[in-house]
């Protein structure tokens, strides 16, 4: 693996205000300690942090995934489905182009679907879960804009809205995976389809199986939020681990990749 791969210089992460108004899906407050200490964990694992600061309401101006797959020095850009998500993605493109140099492409195939939720990059390779809100045409356009990289669609299981809420990157050659049966029957359809080998970490909650691996540390979920799977954690990984709450945050989002877009500067 090119570990560099997994190696970033900045976090792109949106504001949150506090004239937003509280959604019935988060309390806003849990919701801005949490964030607050999502974005004091990037800093200490040596990210520089941009701001985006948008009109958008909560979420919306802090869940950027979808909008952007960011690796390689390539921004590749889904069309947007509303004037908000145009908006973001206006602003994402100038941070992204000016101030990090990183190329961008839009994709402009009136069917494609792709949201980075679906897109699962593991240092080596793409995984494409293809849903309700990315397709094949969306795989294809992945596969073009990354031809360095193997490029996978996988059907996700009944029920499932992302692939990234089920398995994500836990390490170099690592997938975390949530012990569902949907998951299984992901991962299952991802060693069929892998162009490398990679070593899996079981966690029996679904909640714990959204990871973020940056700059050679593991951030995942606190003990008080998935206890059975922290045990998985500590006796399974042998580098660097940090874990912060994330509940509020999670409800609104597939999980802890959501809310910032990684970027390594070119």
């Amino acid at each position: 693996m090119d570990f560099k791969m997994h190696e970033y210089t900045h976090a792109i992460v949106g504001k949150l205000l506090p004239e937003l108004r509280v959604t019935d899906k988060a309390d806003l407050n849990d919701a801005r300690r949490q964030y607050d200490n999502y974005l004091r964990l990037l800093r200490e694992l040596n990210l520089e942090l941009i701001d985006i600061e948008t009109d958008a309401f909560f979420p919306e101006n802090i869940v950027f995934e979808d909008l952007v797959i960011v690796c390689h020095g390539i921004a590749l850009f889904p069309r947007p489905i509303s004037a908000t998500e145009e908006i973001i993605m206006d602003a994402l493109k100038e941070v992204l182009q000016k101030d990090l140099g990183q190329t961008i492409i839009d994709i402009t195939d009136p069917e494609a679907k792709l949201a980075g939720s679906d897109v699962l990059f593991t240092g080596r390779e793409f995984f494409v879960g293809i849903s309700e809100t990315s397709n094949e045409a969306g795989a294809s356009a992945l596969a073009d804009a990354f031809p360095e990289f193997p490029c996978t669609p996988i059907k996700v299981s009944k029920g499932v809205r992302h692939l990234k809420r089920y398995i994500s990157t836990a390490g170099p050659d690592i997938l975390c995976v949530s012990a569902s049966k949907e998951a299984k029957e992901m991962l299952k359809r991802i060693e069929n389809g892998a162009t490398f080998t990679y070593q899996t970490l079981t966690v029996p909650e679904n909640g714990a199986a959204n990871c973020l691996y940056v700059n050679n540390t593991l951030i995942h979920r606190a003990i008080e939020e998935i206890p059975q799977s922290f045990k998985v954690f500590c006796e399974k990984i042998d580098f660097a681990r940090r874990s912060i709450c994330f509940t509020a945050l999670a409800r609104v989002s597939t999980g802890l990749t959501a809310c910032c877009l990684l970027v390594r500067k070119a």
